[in-house]
C-alpha cells in the first residue's frame, strides 16, 4: 500500500497541462479550459498556491461546453479570450514543473481542485471537476492517467 502524497508535482505539457507554472508574483499556478461537471457546466480555472506550494485560491469562470461531447469526456472549452485574460493576470508568468499540496474548495456547489482519492489501497490525485487528469505514484508529475 501507498501513503497519500502531502505534495505532488505538476509539470506541464502539450495534452492536458498547457499551463502550470510560476506566476509573475511568485505564486504556483494550474490553468485548465477542460474543467467539466458529466452532463453540465464547463469551466476554466485557475488554481494558485503560496510560493511554498500552500493552497491560496481558486479562480473559475463558466463556460460554453463544446457540443457533441460524451458527457465523461475532457474537452478545451470554447474560451481563448478567457484563457488569454487568465494568462494575462498572473503577470510575466514561467511554466515549469512545480511541487504543490493537493486540495479541493466548493465555489457555488461545484468541488474545484486536486482531489487525494483512494481505491483498493492505491491513492491517486484527481483534477476536479471531471476528473480527467489522475496523478499517482511516484507523485512527479511525468505521467498520468486520463
Amino acid at each position: 500500500m501507498d501513503e497519500a502524497p502531502a505534495r505532488f508535482t505538476i509539470v506541464p505539457d502539450d495534452y492536458h497541462v498547457p499551463y502550470a507554472g510560476t506566476a509573475g508574483d511568485g505564486r504556483r499556478f494550474f490553468l485548465s479550459d477542460e474543467l467539466f461537471v458529466p452532463g453540465g457546466s464547463a469551466y476554466v480555472g485557475v488554481f494558485l498556491w503560496k510560493a511554498d506550494g500552500t493552497f491560496d485560491e481558486v479562480r473559475v469562470d463558466e463556460v460554453v461546453r463544446p457540443a457533441g461531447l460524451p458527457p465523461g469526456q475532457a474537452a478545451p472549452a470554447d474560451a481563448d479570450q478567457l484563457v488569454a485574460a487568465r494568462l494575462a493576470q498572473l503577470g510575466d508568468y514561467v511554466l515549469e514543473p512545480i511541487e504543490v499540496e493537493p486540495f479541493t474548495k466548493t465555489v457555488r456547489g461545484v468541488t474545484f481542485g486536486f482531489a487525494v482519492t483512494q481505491f483498493e489501497g492505491m491513492y491517486s490525485i484527481n483534477v476536479e471537476p471531471g476528473d480527467f487528469i489522475a496523478y499517482y505514484a511516484p507523485w512527479d508529475g511525468l505521467e498520468y492517467d486520463t
